[in-house]
């Protein structure tokens, strides 16, 4: 990982990004993760959310109650401590996500990269997928990577609307849509799992550091 010295940046009047490392990678979505997880166990008052991603971590905070250069002197603190795999707090899952492959981009995918469709899923629901981070809307989590056999770009033309529950591919990622939304990844297929209900003690069924494993439902 390419790790550069942290750089804390205000992102609005309520919130403080810290950049972690130069660039993306697996080790540096881990730190990030770590380092999210040991700020919440900080003790931090007036904290209201903390979100990792691929190389930084946002931190959004009361600022009525919690002056800005509090928190960053109490976030320096934190990142002059030593790093440790154990410094993750969460208890990671595994998920089985049943797929069925009908969607409507498949055989384009199919005929994109130079593979059969069964040959496409077999691919597609062959790995275990890392939950790198949750991000676009609630409860959307981009797990890597896909074969790189099956990396394509966005599609051209997004559509207007993507129902709930669509399996999709674009780049080297793939994701679950919760919602009808628009997008511009390549349908394969669609799943009845549930990705995001505020009734649920934890709203979203992933998080980061959880795996998922696709099957192909007959």
């Amino acid at each position: 990982m390419s790790r550069a010295k942290p750089v804390l940046a205000a992102l609005g009047d309520s919130a403080i990004t810290v950049t972690l490392a130069e660039s993306p990678s697996r080790e540096a979505t881990a730190y990030a993760r770590r380092f999210a997880s040991r700020v919440r166990q900080a003790g931090i008052s007036h904290l209201e959310e903390v979100l990792p991603a691929y190389t930084a971590v946002t931190i959004f905070y009361d600022a009525l109650h919690l002056p800005f250069d509090d928190l960053c002197s109490r976030l320096q603190t934190l990142l002059g401590e030593e790093d440790s795999p154990s410094a993750d707090a969460n208890t990671p899952c595994c998920h089985r996500i049943r797929v069925v492959y009908d969607g409507p981009d498949l055989a384009d995918v199919a005929a994109a990269t130079g593979l059969t469709t069964d040959e496409v899923v077999q691919l597609h629901s062959s790995r275990i997928y890392d939950v790198d981070l949750l991000g676009f809307v609630p409860g959307f989590a981009y797990l890597s990577e896909i074969d790189a056999r099956l990396e394509l770009p966005r599609r051209a033309q997004p559509r207007q609307r993507v129902p709930a529950g669509s399996v999709a591919i674009a780049s080297r990622l793939t994701g679950i849509y919760p919602f009808e939304t628009p997008g511009g990844w390549h349908i394969l297929g669609r799943t009845v799992a549930v990705m995001f209900d505020p009734r649920r003690a934890e709203p979203s069924l992933f998080h980061p550091g959880d795996t998922v494993k696709f099957e192909r439902a007959q």
